[in-house]
């Protein structure tokens, strides 16, 4: 007998996953994960890049992450279109930045009913557990990073509005509405779907973009976290610490918004250590390298 149930347990376990791996295929889920990538912030001299376009992100090699359609929560997306996300990220000791890459064959700046944006996130925990990756949980929150392309836009117009208006010296003012936004990034705490909320404080995390020939290129920047900061809601970022993270991406003109997206779930994030030399007593000896 006891041959006999051993035989239908298999043959039960069989067929569940070929049914799991029948739904995958299904869904065209890539039989992919990012679970066991680490994301090296590399320590290097000077400012940090917040350009995407600045010679510095050429020093350090890009980590492709395989992106997949989120199938948590309704409504689903099981068809995304980014597929893939190349993460680079450098840090001075005193400031952090994230360049993120993928591909987008238009360029989605708008928001309107009916029409959506293009747009990135990345997601850290705020605490030392990693919580639930899209949206956090109930007691286990996280920090969002959203870039959107609509924001960006508002802000480089104003800036470009700005030095339209200092050459200027006569003649009728253009005028134009265009909203007043600290940075292109809001930054964003979740503690479970339908939770995201935005936090009072903008504009300490920082956004640059450009879209050329067919790709996103986006920096995210923000301060390390310094003894004495007051972390409410903001997730801890300390050189020579491994924490996790996660990443989102938004196509607008595959009508993706919220949970319709890419994701790349958690994986690991290690600071790069500050050499002892560059920061005094009890710096770190840094164990990494640029590439």
């Amino acid at each position: 007998m006891s041959t006999i149930h051993a035989k239908k347990r298999i043959a039960l376990f069989v067929v569940f996953a070929v049914v799991v791996l029948f739904g995958l295929t299904w869904y065209q889920v890539p039989l992919v994960s990012s679970q066991g990538m680490v994301v090296l912030a590399h320590f290097s001299k000077g400012e940090v890049p917040t350009h995407p376009s600045d010679s510095a992100w050429e020093s350090v090699a890009p980590l492709p992450v395989p992106l997949s359609g989120q199938i948590i929560t309704r409504p689903v997306w099981p068809e995304p279109s980014a597929r893939a996300l190349s993460i680079r990220s450098i840090h001075n000791g005193k400031d952090i930045a994230f360049l993120l890459e993928w591909q987008d064959a238009t360029i989605n700046e708008s928001l309107t009913p009916g029409v959506f944006r293009d747009g990135v996130a990345l997601a850290l925990p705020l605490g030392d557990a990693p919580a639930f990756f899209c949206m956090g949980q109930l007691d286990h929150y996280v920090n969002i990073w959203h870039w959107k392309a609509d924001w960006q836009s508002d802000v480089d117009r104003r800036a470009e509005r700005a030095k339209e208006s200092k050459r200027e010296k006569s003649g009728p003012r253009r005028f134009e509405v265009i909203p007043r936004r600290p940075s292109s990034v809001e930054d964003l705490v979740g503690g479970g779907f339908s939770t995201l909320t935005s936090k009072e404080q903008q504009g300490r995390i920082q956004g640059q973009a450009e879209w050329k020939n067919g790709l996103w290129r986006v920096v995210m920047k923000r301060p390390l976290t310094s003894t004495g900061d007051d972390l409410d809601n903001e997730a801890m970022l300390v050189p020579g610490r491994m924490q996790a993270i996660a990443f989102a991406v938004w196509n607008g003109e595959n009508k993706e918004r919220n949970g319709q997206k890419s994701v790349a779930s958690w994986m690991q994030l290690l600071i790069d250590p500050v050499p002892l030399s560059q920061n005094g007593p009890g710096a770190m000896e840094s164990t990494h390298r640029s590439s």
